[in-house]
């Protein structure tokens, strides 16, 4: 199917005992065992089935299902949040002593938690900035266990070269994990140019109406954990908590998605609810047709800001100036969503007189809602990170950002334009 279809059917029909057309709400904590060697089998991963909403929910498993068909991957892992999603990603193949590498500008967060959090457990981050992609393959030694980006990046826009970043990686036996959120699996399919894991932030796009919160991890099931069982021990030397299993022998190419669930999820429980789930899958139906307006309408603005006498520069990958305008052909058909940031003549006082005085742009710190939003990342989203940190990160002091939504673009270009006679 193709994706437009996939975003409505992937992953359910209707279920043989009511006929349900809607994905039931399984609001339940606990499902009943057949017998006491039917629970001993569902613990020791011999058979398929449910055992608590914690660790599986069958609601929570359609949304994963069609996340996964969306991207092209073999299984999905939904969690509490994108955030939640980050860290299990990593955490289910790191350990205290390793490190992963990852490009520099990234979400406030992200950056934090590489920065500051996993240190403290142990696990260091060595940034690169782009498009210095050639430092991945020094970096690399035998404790790297990952390769971490952002497809689009937010807030700062820039399009990663999945491919190039595919290929050093994959020469020095490392994964790639690609925080997909921005362009969604709609615009951009990182496994088809090579990458390895997916995560998403269902709160933004997939969503799409500011209502949820959730996160997911998609595997690929295309990365041979097995061919470098020295370096990802956790996946092929057995595993005390679960009886000695070996998940590269008991799952076979799901042996990453598999450990992802049994282990962070099981053990530090950043489930998501059966009700989000729910209306996470009631966004996703209309992601495609959102997405187009959302991207209608970010280059009609973008445009119209980069012709102002106000606004000092302005940065979004759908313009023919941007310098990654041919990797955004390359991996997102052109589209760049709507995430786009620009400066304001008078910088921070000037960024602040207009987002204070815009009507219809809600001022808030989320993106990928039908609503448009705006926000001034120094002083919210990346305001943790040191002024060294925020230049690494691509974001000025007077970089305002904008996450376009789906209301007519009259209505959208008359507030900026009275927004800006305030400057």
């Amino acid at each position: 199917m193709k994706i437009e279809t996939i975003a409505v059917h992937g992953g359910y029909s209707p279920e043989p005992t009511t006929k349900a057309v809607a994905v039931p709400i399984y609001q339940t904590t606990s499902y009943a065992f057949d017998n006491t060697q039917h629970a001993a089998d569902l613990f020791d991963l011999k058979v398929e089935g449910n055992i608590y909403t914690r660790i599986m929910n069958p609601t929570t498993a359609v949304l994963e299902q069609r996340v996964a068909e969306m991207e092209g991957g073999i299984g999905a892992l939904a969690l509490a949040s994108g955030m939640a999603a980050i860290s299990y990603a990593i955490q289910t193949i790191t350990e205290s002593g390793d490190n992963i590498i990852s490009t520099s500008s990234l979400y406030g967060g992200t950056y934090n938690l590489f920065a500051h959090t996993f240190p403290q457990m142990g696990i260091e981050t060595r940034f690169i900035e782009a498009p210095d992609y050639d430092r991945i393959t020094s970096l690399i030694d035998d404790k790297t266990k990952a390769v971490f980006c952002e497809s689009i990046g937010n807030p700062a826009g820039n399009v990663a070269d999945l491919q190039k970043i595919a290929e050093l990686a994959h020469a020095k036996g490392v994964p790639v994990i690609v925080d997909n959120t921005v362009p969604t699996p709609y615009l951009c399919r990182p496994f088809e140019h090579g990458c390895d894991i997916v995560v998403h932030s269902l709160t933004k796009y997939m969503g799409g109406h500011g209502s949820n919160i959730g996160g997911i991890i998609v595997d690929s099931g295309k990365f041979p954990w097995a061919d470098n069982a020295s370096r990802f021990k956790r996946l092929n030397e057995p595993d005390p908590s679960y009886h000695g299993v070996v998940y590269t022998e008991a799952l076979a190419e799901a042996a990453y998605i598999g450990r992802a669930r049994v282990v962070p999820l099981r053990n530090m429980g950043a489930a998501i609810s059966p009700m989000n789930s729910f209306m996470i899958l009631q966004g996703i139906e209309t992601l495609p047709l959102r997405m187009d307006r959302h991207c209608e309408n970010a280059i009609e603005i973008a445009k119209y800001l980069t012709n102002q006498d106000k606004v000092n520069w302005v940065r979004y990958a759908g313009l023919e100036d941007h310098v990654d305008y041919d990797l955004l052909n390359k991996y997102c058909s052109g589209k760049a969503a709507s995430i786009l940031s620009f400066g304001i003549k008078d910088g921070v006082e000037g960024g602040a007189k207009f987002i204070d005085a815009l009507e219809l742009f809600t001022r808030l710190v989320n993106i990928g809602d039908a609503k448009s939003l705006a926000c001034h990342p120094a002083t919210t989203t990346h305001r943790q990170l040191s002024p060294e940190e925020l230049e690494k990160s691509g974001v000025s002091e007077d970089l305002v950002r904008l996450s376009v939504g789906i209301e007519h673009i009259d209505d959208l270009l008359a507030d900026i334009e009275q927004a800006l006679s305030k400057v």
